[in-house]
């Protein structure tokens, strides 16, 4: 708006060609930076861009060329830090390369997602990157279709569909497990979250379950909140657990979110940590290496991954799968 109640008139690239005292084609070669101008022109251009107030007509120039420079990324959540590392990955891969993002959060649904890849595609971008291997249907159909390269993030446990960078989820479990084995636990429970919309989730605690098993084992018991996690519902979950089966030694939680809330139980009750109850997590965020006793965890390399993700998908790589792998962290709690 003007701020006289009406909307105010935009400025055109013909006025800025008009302004600058060059052709509409070479105001567009400098905004693209593409094709040959002088520094002289291309200073006369940008001087007119910022005294006018021009900004470019991004669907315009989409129409215009063969493709746009955006990159489509939909991530599950922006609560987690997890999903704003992949993002910072990508990030730094597209600085400088004239590429824009358009973010995208489907908060675990897949049909939101869906949505979302329909409406990025619709703009003709580079390339998708997305969080996991699980989609609708449809939406695989999309991605298979629609022009872009497609970047799947953060799990390598399943078929991709063109480019796939990250690290064997159900191992992550796996070695989770084995790691509280070796220190003899053998009472474990597990609290998690919402595993039907969360399936990388799922994935750890089959693995998890799965070396259990192979040392003749089970769970004890779990406590799974049909919620999305944080640190208080991984509080109440253990809450809930260690009502139901006190004498547990150690537990798995689906993520380091859900175990700072165990830690913040554990504390609030003065259950000694490890010697009376053993905590494990899943990610290497800082705020579980920052507590008084660092949380046993799983790194994972999160920003690497989005940076090679995003480097991939923009530099025509072939399609391939990328293990990146992971670190066991010992921490303090187990």
């Amino acid at each position: 708006m003007d701020g006289r109640g009406k909307t105010a008139a935009t400025v055109t690239l013909a006025e800025v060609a008009a302004a600058a005292g060059v052709g509409e084609s070479t105001v567009s070669r400098v905004l693209r930076n593409h094709g040959s101008f002088s520094a002289k022109t291309r200073d006369r251009v940008m001087e007119a861009v910022n005294r006018l107030g021009y900004v470019p007509n991004m669907i315009a120039g989409t129409l215009a060329s063969a493709g746009s420079r955006l990159v489509g990324i939909v991530v599950p959540s922006f609560s987690n830090i997890v999903f704003a590392d992949v993002l910072r990955g990508a990030s730094q891969a597209m600085e400088g390369s004239g590429h824009q993002a358009v973010i995208g959060v489907s908060d675990y649904d897949p049909a939101r997602e869906e949505e979302l890849i329909a409406s990025m595609l619709s703009w003709r971008p580079a390339a998708i990157l997305l969080a996991g291997l699980e989609h609708t249907e449809r939406a695989r159909a999309m991605l298979t279709g629609g022009g872009a390269r497609v970047a799947e993030m953060l799990d390598i446990d399943g078929p991709g569909l063109d480019l796939v960078v990250g690290f064997a989820t159900a191992e992550t479990g796996r070695a989770s497990a084995r790691h509280l084995l070796a220190r003899g636990y053998r009472r474990i429970g597990y609290v998690g979250h919402d595993l039907t919309r969360d399936t990388r989730a799922a994935k750890r605690l089959a693995g998890f379950e799965a070396a259990l098993a192979d040392a003749g084992l089970a769970l004890t018991d779990r406590d799974i909140a049909p919620v999305p996690s944080s640190v208080e519902v991984g509080r109440d979950g253990l809450d809930r657990l260690l009502a139901r089966a006190p004498d547990l030694d150690a537990v798995y939680f689906s993520n380091d979110d859900m175990a700072v809330g165990g830690y913040f139980l554990c504390l609030s009750r003065g259950i000694a940590i490890p010697d009376r109850l053993a905590l494990f997590g899943y990610n290497g965020l800082d705020v579980a290496r920052l507590t008084p006793q660092p949380i046993a965890t799983i790194r994972t390399p999160r920003v690497r991954i989005g940076e090679l993700a995003a480097q991939l998908a923009l530099s025509g790589a072939p399609a391939q799968t990328v293990d990146v792998g992971f670190e066991v962290i010992e921490g303090a709690t187990a």
